[in-house]
């Protein structure tokens, strides 16, 4: 099965834009600029990020988190045997190459076409059967209704869409009664802390409460990186409406013996304040 493809841009609102130089600021971005600039973001930095985390992230390990909570010992989804799993956000697709060693049917969702090639680039130096993939914007999910059992998310797509109200709702739709929706993001406290490894990581110089999305444009004011913050009482709101039932919020543990940073990722800063949220819901 090759990569499937769902356009949900215009390709002449698509601009080729330069990341270097861009400006950080907080200011509004809409659906559509926030899902261009995840597409063209991840499109040109996929090569690097699996240059830099692809040993942490391993080519079929599914880690929630750069805690390095393993969904082996963790168990969010319960069993996955059987089960048709939808893997929003999934880069390569290593948390979906796992779900497949257990027993499970995933398919692989990433808005960058770069990403999804090195799943292919993973799966061919394995000599092992391709792990289904397709290009989209998780916010319009390209599957009839009730097509999953189970569907999850590691610091995938969530964040970085504008309107995650609606992604909430789409993927209650594609899920069937009683199945799992588990994703994990950066817990929403960090926002309110500098996104620093060391010391001055620790001191608070935002509003936890202001939702301004960050973002990274360029010299034209086109936006090339964007991020949005939501609070946990906005995350929880967003799943009721939704229809999904909160069974439980996971903050794990910067664990002993981890001494790797992360981005803001630091046994420093772990060890002090959670780094990681993780929602395990159930649709109703």
């Amino acid at each position: 099965m090759g990569i499937i493809t769902v356009a949900t841009t215009p390709q002449s609102e698509l601009h080729d834009l330069d990341d270097d130089g861009d400006d950080a600021v907080r200011r509004a971005a809409g659906t559509g600029e926030s899902s261009r600039a995840s597409r063209h973001w991840w499109d040109r930095n996929a090569d690097e990020y699996q240059d830099e985390h692809g040993e942490f992230l391993g080519d079929d390990r599914f880690t929630w988190c750069p805690e390095g909570l393993d969904e082996a010992d963790a168990r969010l989804l319960g069993e996955v045997a059987g089960k048709d799993v939808l893997e929003l956000g999934a880069g390569a697709a290593q948390c979906s190459r796992w779900l497949a060693a257990n027993g499970a049917r995933p398919v692989a969702l990433d808005i960058s076409y770069r990403q999804l090639q090195h799943s292919r680039r993973i799966d061919l130096a394995r000599g092992a059967a391709p792990v289904p993939v397709v290009q989209a914007d998780a916010a319009v999910l390209p599957f009839a209704d009730g097509s999953f059992d189970l569907a999850c998310s590691a610091y995938g797509a969530v964040p970085f869409s504008a309107d995650t109200a609606a992604l909430m709702r789409e993927v209650h739709r594609v899920l069937r009664p009683g199945g799992r929706w588990v994703f994990s993001v950066t817990h929403p406290i960090r926002w309110a802390f500098p996104d620093e490894p060391g010391v001055e990581g620790l001191t608070a110089v935002a509003s936890y409460f202001d939702r301004t999305p960050y973002v990274e444009q360029d010299e034209h004011g086109h936006a090339t990186y964007v991020e949005h913050h939501r609070t946990l009482g906005d995350r929880v709101r967003e799943l009721v409406g939704a229809g999904f039932r909160l069974v439980d919020l996971v903050e794990p543990q910067w664990p002993a013996g981890l001494e790797q940073e992360w981005g803001g990722w630091s046994p420093l800063r772990g060890r002090l304040i959670p780094g990681t949220a993780i929602f395990v819901t159930e649709r109703g």
